[in-house]
């Protein structure tokens, strides 16, 4: 069987573990609407004049898109992957894994390009809720590149999810630690929360964080597309295609580090 055959059939068997667990299918696609109905149509948002209203919702409906985004972005490879792993751990199926010619990148890959479906089905769940709500629709023109900060931003924390599986000693300790890792990170990497809000000394940090160039490029798609920079404007690190080039860089690090880790006995 060659590579791609494997990664097929490996894709193909999660996929079917997926569908199986239906309160996991239930959650990951309702999960988008209740963050929706929570956030864009009961808090709502207040621009007030120019967009200066103040506060944690004081832009516009669609500055916020890639928030919604980074949630299922961010959480749901953390969690499922690391679980994963954690899962495969306790009961030895690495074990079994090695006598198979399926190497650990292989598997990783496999449940990887799971992910980037089932977030997929879910964004656009919130794009079609956010047009429906808020009329923060998204140009079809941007779609594509859209969807590729998608799978880049997907790939990357999956790798980071197969790094928590490797050492968290549980499932539980899985669960715990990417919760510590993706709250943070989504209230602190320019998605929810303004930089203009956060001190001045901490806004640099904003850039250590991976999540930050996955937010301000969507942004830069979708809410700034009339201020996307041109090649030789002075603009053009603030760019989204600066942003998805420095997220290929940290996906393909991450991945490689993920599938590094993943044990092949253990």
């Amino acid at each position: 069987m060659s590579s791609l055959g494997r990664v097929r059939a490996e894709a193909g068997a999660a996929w079917r573990s997926f569908l199986r667990r239906r309160t996991a299918v239930f959650f990951t696609f309702f999960f988008p609407v209740i963050l929706i109905l929570i956030f864009a149509v009961l808090v709502q948002t207040n621009p007030g004049d120019g967009g200066s209203g103040g506060g944690i919702f004081a832009e516009p409906p669609a500055y916020y898109l890639p928030g919604y985004l980074a949630v299922v972005v961010l959480f749901t490879p953390l969690s499922r992957v690391g679980s994963s792993v954690s899962r495969h751990r306790e009961s030895n199926r690495y074990e079994k894994l090695a006598t198979t010619p399926l190497t650990r990148a292989e598997w990783l890959l496999a449940h990887t390009l799971v992910n980037v479906v089932i977030i997929g089905l879910a964004g656009l769940i919130i794009l079609a809720l956010m047009a429906l709500v808020t009329n923060a629709g998204v140009s079809f023109a941007a779609l594509p590149a859209l969807a590729v900060f998608v799978a880049l931003a997907v790939a990357l924390f999956c790798g980071v999810g197969a790094l928590l599986g490797s050492f968290a000693g549980s499932q539980d300790g899985v669960i715990a630690a990417s919760n510590a890792i993706a709250l943070p990170l989504l209230f602190l990497s320019d998605t929810f929360v303004t930089p203009d809000l956060l001190p001045q000394w901490f806004r640099p940090v904003m850039n250590l964080s991976p999540l930050t160039y996955f937010a301000r490029g969507v942004r830069e798609l979708t809410y700034d597309a009339p201020s996307v920079a041109v090649v030789g404007q002075s603009s053009l690190f603030d760019g989204w295609l600066i942003n998805l080039v420095v997220l290929v860089v940290l996906s393909v690090v991450f991945f490689a580090a993920g599938a590094r880790a993943i044990p092949q006995t253990d």
